[in-house]
């Protein structure tokens, strides 16, 4: 009996030891940058409410989300705050072409919703061919007026580059921001739209470039190079393709990038679950690997 009871208390010993070690183990060690997706919704095949989206981001580990457009943003931050994630961004149209409203008057009711919250406005900024520079002194003057109605806020406005768009490169982004001259405008840095639009693979200028006014990144898996047109191999989830992001991410981390980092999820099919989770895992390699660099 005394041997029994020995080996029972051993095995308990040994168990309750285990979870304690487990417990008390410190978290893998990652990047300062905050890490979120956007563009979540259209595709996701189980079409997840707010609500939804927020419980799961929240399972995963991710700190928020990005919001396309500007209707639905109460609902989208009543959502976030339940969960204790943060709004990043929200993506909204400009329109520098002459005839054309600059921007939707729904702009202004949401600032007064997200002030405080440290929120960026990601602008698709078209109107004119893609880089004309003609379209400066306009752009401006739009961007100068935003500026002053988001200095309240204290929202900062990012100029996006997207493709076929009259930002289409950071090199748009850098100097059309650098010529508004306002503390709350600046770049952003979109990795799938650089990879269709610069055939150079040479990011490391341009991101030194920019670097000033640079206050937000994207990234996603990608393929180091397709010609054909669509976005299935420049946006797949993260960890996928042959394009190196975590020597990208690398480059950033030395420049002193310490903003935050979106994940490109536009197009991406199936149960959203799944590649924001396939994403999540490449994400925390990448960071610790990177950790562990600077050691």
């Amino acid at each position: 009996m005394k041997q029994l009871t020995r080996i029972i208390t051993a095995l308990l010993f040994a168990f309750t030891a285990g979870h304690i070690s487990d417990a008390a183990a410190p978290p893998p060690p990652k990047l300062s940058n905050a890490f979120f997706p956007f563009c979540i919704d259209w595709h996701d095949a189980k079409k997840r409410s707010f609500k939804e989206q927020a419980d799961m981001l929240k399972e995963l580990g991710y700190a928020g989300v990005g919001h396309i457009w500007l209707d639905k943003i109460a609902e989208r931050l009543k959502t976030l705050d339940d969960a204790g994630l943060k709004l990043f961004q929200i993506t909204m149209k400009v329109n520098i072409a002459p005839d054309k409203r600059a921007y939707e008057p729904q702009f202004k009711d949401v600032l007064s919703l997200i002030k405080g919250r440290g929120v960026q406005f990601c602008l698709l900024i078209s109107g004119m061919k893609s880089s004309d520079t003609a379209g400066d002194a306009r752009a401006v003057e739009i961007l100068r007026e935003m500026s002053d109605l988001a200095r309240e806020s204290g929202a900062q406005l990012l100029l996006y580059p997207h493709v076929n768009d009259w930002i289409e490169r950071i090199e748009d982004s850098a100097r059309v921001a650098e010529k508004v001259d306002r503390p709350n405008v600046g770049c952003m840095f979109n990795l799938c739209h650089w990879l269709r639009a610069d055939k150079s693979r040479d990011y490391k200028p341009l991101l030194v470039k920019a670097m000033p006014k640079l206050w937000a990144v994207s990234i996603n898996g990608a393929d180091e190079r397709d010609e054909k047109p669509g976005w299935a191999n420049y946006i797949q989830p993260l960890g996928r393709g042959s394009f190196d992001v975590c020597g990208m991410l690398k480059t950033l981390k030395q420049l002193g990038y310490k903003g935050p980092i979106g994940l490109q999820c536009f197009g991406i099919r199936g149960d959203a679950k799944e590649h924001l989770t396939e994403s999540m895992k490449a994400w925390r390699e990448y960071s610790a690997r990177l950790v562990a660099d600077q050691k």
